[in-house]
């Protein structure tokens, strides 16, 4: 896998256990009620968004467990504003990240090669 879909799945998987971290133990009306606990889980999950976006086909193919067309909905989603946004980014905290980082988990334990970042010459030969 190029460089460039291994760095971004490592965006990914960073931003989503930032997710995690920021929102274990809350509840929706406490997430939504601490402002800055929010921003910066606002600030992980568009981090996450324009990864997954940014994905190119291919590796997408390759990870076919991860809800890639979800991700690009939650995505147009958190751009709008209003309570659809707020649900929409409730669902992502709630089940999209935790589904996408166990996902994640299960390729890097059976494709390591998908996570490696290793350079590759034109013909496709890796750099030792």
């Amino acid at each position: 896998m190029p460089i460039f879909d291994a760095a971004l799945l490592s965006i990914i998987e960073e931003a989503g256990i930032g997710v995690l971290t920021l929102t274990e133990g809350l509840e929706q009306d406490e997430f939504f009620a601490s402002r800055l606990t929010r921003l910066e889980t606002q600030r992980q999950l568009n981090m996450m968004c324009t990864s997954i976006t940014a994905m190119p086909a291919p590796a997408q193919t390759m990870l076919a467990e991860i809800d890639w067309a979800g991700w690009k909905m939650v995505a147009r989603q958190l751009e709008s504003a209003g309570n659809d946004a707020q649900q929409t980014e409730w669902f992502a905290v709630q089940s999209l990240v935790p589904a996408t980082l166990m996902w994640l988990r299960v390729y890097r334990s059976n494709q390591p090669e998908l996570f490696a970042y290793q350079p590759t010459l034109a013909n496709d030969t890796v750099v030792p």
